[in-house]
């Protein structure tokens, strides 16, 4: 099969034939119709980020594909269905506390990083491996436009910070980082989950602009000023009411006082969830007070990525049309173009831009 591979932190992308995977037990086989590239693709290929992943690989994180091979114990799956597959690979012999690896991209700690010796490699190829548990059916209207369903990729990682956080019907949330790739995705999230009202705090007017035209009364945009003091005031104001959850999606370079701002809006006996990047690049950590939390009964949680249920349930939300696709804006590109995909994705970053590798198609 043909791949694009990553040879060396710092290299463009080598498209070349390597071998094609096996599935053995617990194991598929996938023909990958399309993949997400992120917006910060080529700050991990550069090395800045410094994420473990070990070259030559095979990268790329999530994606719409087609069944050729399923192992032995597959009871349900067939050749030919149309899938999700998952990249949030979970180790198998720890139920409490397994191991993970986003495969293709990251990983946590020692265990993750055995678990991706095994799992090495990613979606940028024509065939992709995976764990038979990875593997999500989707309606047939997937197939008709695989490279906009892959942003799955990004909606269920929102998805799953929102079910972390507990977020009900007619609540009120603060996304904190909502003009962002991910940010706005949490926005279209939770409003089609039933949020009340989302309140969009950022710098990037236009941004905020295009949430406030898409999503009309219930979204509440804050321009930031930068000063901690004043943007809390704002973002408390604009929810005209108590917000009962705060949801932070800040990027590595956002600096932790925004994170704190945000996150201390939320109401006495509020919830609280931290998926962003801030710190992971250096800075000052977040320091929330401690009198402030045990008084007011706050519930604070870090949530990496999301439980494998949350797969399921952003399938339906997209199939029931309750969370729609059609306003994004999606550019594909062949595996031969892959460079210039990630060169895109990091020009095209804001809410809703969408950048989609089609491998199969050339």
């Amino acid at each position: 099969m043909r791949a694009a591979v990553l040879t060396r932190f710092g290299a463009p992308l080598a498209v070349r034939e390597v071998p094609d995977p096996e599935a053995g037990g617990g194991e598929v086989v996938v023909e990958v119709l399309a993949a997400s590239v992120a917006p910060y693709a080529a700050e991990v290929f550069s090395g800045k980020r410094k994420y473990p992943l070990v070259p030559p690989v095979v990268p790329g994180v999530g994606a719409v594909g087609r069944i050729l091979h399923v192992g032995p114990d597959a009871t349900r799956l067939r050749a030919g269905d149309l899938v999700w597959c998952d990249s949030t690979v979970r180790s198998r012999d720890d139920a409490l506390t397994p191991d993970i690896t986003l495969q293709g991209w990251s990983s946590r700690g020692e265990g993750g990083a055995r678990l991706a010796e095994y799992l090495h490699d990613g979606a940028f190829a024509e065939l992709m491996r995976l764990p038979t548990e990875n593997v999500f059916p989707l309606p047939a209207e997937a197939g008709e436009d695989p490279a906009r369903w892959a942003a799955l990729t990004v909606h269920t990682i929102s998805y799953g910070g929102l079910l972390a956080g507990g977020l009900a019907a007619g609540e009120t949330l603060l996304v904190s980082g909502a003009t962002g790739n991910l940010g706005s995705s949490a926005v279209a999230v939770a409003l089609a989950m039933g949020a009340g009202r989302v309140v969009a705090p950022g710098r990037n007017k236009a941004a905020l602009d295009l949430l406030a035209d898409r999503f009309g009364p219930r979204l509440r945009p804050v321009p930031l000023t930068g000063d901690e003091a004043t943007d809390r005031a704002a973002m408390s104001a604009a929810a005209d009411g108590p917000i009962d959850m705060v949801i932070d999606l800040l990027p590595p370079s956002a600096p932790s006082s925004a994170s704190r701002a945000a996150a201390m809006t939320v109401r006495e006996y509020g919830r609280v969830v931290l998926m962003g990047g801030v710190g992971m690049l250096g800075g000052d950590d977040l320091a929330l007070p401690y009198p402030w939390i045990m008084r007011n009964s706050i519930t604070v949680r870090g949530q990496w990525m999301y439980p494998r249920t949350a797969n399921v349930g952003i399938i339906r939300l997209l199939a029931s049309g309750t969370l729609d696709l059609a306003p994004e804006r999606v550019r594909s590109f062949g595996l031969d173009a892959v460079n210039d995909a990630i060169t895109y994705a990091a020009a095209h970053g804001g809410p809703f831009d969408r950048t989609s590798l089609t491998p199969s198609a050339g």
